[in-house]
Parts: C-alpha cells; sequence; structure tokens
C-alpha cells in the first residue's frame, strides 16, 4: 500500500495555515479534481479522494490537533490521538456540493438559482459617438440610434399569451432549484441546481406568447437625446440611467453608456483647459510690431505684437480655453506661440537693401549675427 502523503503538502499548505487558507486551498484543488471536470480520468478520481481525506482532518480543529502531534498514526486503530478509531473512509456519508464548492462558483448552486429567481437588473448599452471640437467645448446634443432587448409589447414581458397566464412550477415548488443525488465513489453526492423544468424561474407558462416565444423580451430599434455637456474630453462618457435592456423577474433596466470622441482640430490643440495654436508673421511684423486678428475658439480677436518680437514667442489670452465640465463658468486660457516666417525668395533688391541696413556683416556671428543685431538696433546701442 502506498505511504500516504502529508496532508498539508496535498492542499499546497505549510503547517501555518489558518482556517481560511485551508478552506480556499480545498476550492481550489476541489475544482481541479472533481470528476464533472474530469470524467473518466481515475488519477484525477484518486486526487480529489486524497484533497477531501487532508480536508476532512485539516478543516476539523481537533482532528487537526491531533494530526499535528501525531501524524496519520493519529487515526490508526490504537494510535496516539486514540478517540478517532481510525479514518474509515467516505462510505455511507453525503456530501452538499451546493455549499462545498459554494464560493468556487460565485455563491454556490443553490444561491446561484435562487438568484436567477430573483429580481434581475438589465444589461448595460454601451455606444460611441464622435463630435466636433468645436462641439467638445461649447457642448451640444445628438440623436444616437441603438438595438436593445427590452420587454415583449404583446405579452408585457410576461412570456405568456395575452389572455393567459403561469402556474408555478410542480418540480421545484417555485423555488427555481432542483435537488439531485449522485453516486460516486466518495459515495452520495447531492448537488442543488437550477430547475430543468422551468429554468430557474419558479413559474410554467401554460401557452407561450406568439411574438416572444415565451422569453417575455424583443429586440427593439430606440432613439434617444443625448445632451454632450460643455467641455467634454475626448473618451469620456455619459451614462444614461435605465435606458439599456430591460431586466427580468421585476428587475430594473440596464444603462446606456456613450463614449464620447472628439474629432483633432487642424488648428487648435487642447491640453486640459488650455487650448494651443501656432500663429505665423512675417520678420517684418516681428521687427517692426503690428497688429493682427487671429482665431480663437469663441471667435476672431486682435493681438499686439511688439517690435523685436523673437520666433516662438507664446503670448495668452485669458479666458478663451474650454470650459470647466463640473463650472462651465470657469475657462481655460488660449495659449499662442508666434512663429516667424522667414520669406525665402528674396530678390536682388531686396538683398541690398537688407545689406545696406545692416552692414556688410549681416551673418557675420562673432558681432551677434542676424537677430542680435536687430535687437540692438531697436534698443539704440
Amino acid at each position: 500500500m502506498a505511504e500516504k502523503r502529508d496532508y498539508y503538502e496535498v492542499l499546497g499548505l505549510d503547517k501555518n495555515a489558518s482556517e481560511n487558507d485551508i478552506k480556499r486551498a480545498y476550492r481550489k484543488m476541489a475544482k481541479k479534481y472533481h470528476p464533472d471536470n474530469n470524467p473518466g480520468d481515475k488519477k484525477a478520481e484518486e486526487m480529489m479522494k486524497e484533497v477531501n481525506e487532508a480536508y476532512e482532518v485539516l478543516s476539523n480543529p481537533e482532528k487537526k490537533s491531533a494530526y499535528d502531534q501525531f501524524g496519520h498514526s493519529a487515526f490508526e486503530q490504537g494510535g496516539g490521538a486514540g478517540g478517532f478509531g481510525g479514518f474509515g473512509g467516505f462510505g455511507g456519508m453525503e456530501f452538499d456540493m451546493g455549499d462545498i464548492f459554494g464560493s468556487m462558483f460565485g455563491g454556490g448552486f443553490g444561491s446561484r438559482s435562487s438568484r436567477r429567481n430573483g429580481p434581475q437588473r438589465g444589461n448595460d448599452v454601451s455606444v460611441n459617438i464622435q463630435i466636433s471640437f468645436e462641439e467638445a467645448i461649447f457642448g451640444t446634443k445628438k440623436e444616437i440610434q441603438i438595438n436593445v432587448t427590452d420587454k415583449c409589447d404583446t405579452c408585457g414581458g410576461s412570456g405568456a399569451k395575452p389572455g393567459t397566464g403561469t402556474e408555478t412550477c410542480r418540480k421545484c415548488g417555485g423555488t427555481g432549484q432542483e435537488r439531485v443525488v449522485q453516486n460516486s465513489i466518495f459515495g452520495q453526492m447531492a448537488s442543488i441546481r437550477t430547475c430543468s423544468t422551468c429554468h430557474g424561474t419558479g413559474k410554467v407558462i401554460k401557452e407561450p406568447c406568439q411574438n416572444c416565444h415565451g422569453t417575455g423580451k424583443e429586440r427593439k430599434t430606440k432613439k434617444f437625446e443625448v445632451n454632450i455637456p460643455k467641455g467634454i474630453d475626448n473618451g469620456q462618457t455619459i451614462r444614461l440611467s435605465n435606458k439599456g435592456e430591460a431586466g427580468t423577474n421585476g428587475g430594473g433596466y440596464g444603462d446606456l453608456m456613450v463614449t464620447v470622441y472628439v474629432r483633432p482640430d487642424s488648428y487648435f490643440v487642447r491640453k486640459g483647459m488650455d487650448i494651443y495654436c501656432d500663429v505665423p508673421i512675417t520678420f517684418i511684423q516681428a521687427i517692426l510690431g503690428d497688429e493682427i486678428t487671429i482665431r480663437t475658439i469663441d471667435g476672431e480677436q486682435k493681438i499686439t505684437i511688439k517690435p523685436g518680437t523673437q520666433p516662438d514667442t507664446v503670448s495668452t489670452i485669458k479666458g478663451v480655453g474650454v470650459p470647466n465640465l463640473r463650472n462651465p463658468n470657469q475657462r481655460g486660457n488660449q495659449v499662442i506661440t508666434l512663429k516667424v516666417k522667414i520669406p525665402t525668395d528674396v530678390t536682388a533688391r531686396q538683398k541690398e537693401l537688407l545689406k545696406s541696413f545692416y552692414g556688410e556683416n549681416v551673418t557675420n556671428e562673432k558681432k551677434g549675427g542676424f537677430w542680435e543685431k536687430m535687437k540692438k538696433d531697436f534698443k539704440g546701442e
């Protein structure tokens, strides 16, 4: 006869394992080696038996204490623990698999079935829409169209033919679940599962609705108007409560989740609540200064260019940026970068005039270069 493995080793634990550790380890192993997951696998059957044996001892404080002190001999006839009188296998024992695998399958067979019999909220529906840069800044309204599962208009969601009704399922007595006992190598195992007659509803339809065929639901096309708030950003989602799919057994509707994507603008770039843009100016405007008209999200606006403005000078216009999503009265700024355009097609006459104005050493870096000389001239140096 093969020597028994250490019970802690069987469950993958050390001797300091807590009661919760033992339960978690057992559920993991039981799920792995359960016969339903390994049909016809003799090795899995043996492993399952070994796992059950280890858990039966380690989950019992008295037996665990005896095992920790005397090992396997604690359960042999005349063993040091005295009083446990042999392990004896599992013959004649009945296990409720709904309890054993309770949390392993999301609340157990029994509780899952009872939840199916109770009200269940409908599914959420997700859609994407695209809006322009300006619409994201100032807000807008958009009409969207979606296909959803809703209550059947013919039967009002009951699933029964108009004029008829439902009756309590005789097989499960209206609980929506049935108890099944099976014989296995471990003895009799009882499991609680969804009723095979009413499919967990606890009710049986006498005459199904001809429109929905007893489901109580049908596909519909719905239209909704979505209010896009000022300042919404790319990728943000708007929730429309109770605009999703219909629930079951009296459960409420799910929600409609509208995710907004903003098309890029050719001129403006958004960063947080600020709007950025590049404004081209001529090198003459940079030298002499000027008043120019630029585009803002609110329309055209005049700004002053100071004489001697350097390339990539940054200017800020307050309060014409993105509205705060929570407080539209608060707005960011518009940040302007002045881009000096240097002419590439200069006539001979223009070259002579530039040279006469700045002398023959216009490009002499030792004397400061073109822009440095220009700067000094304006300062009167």
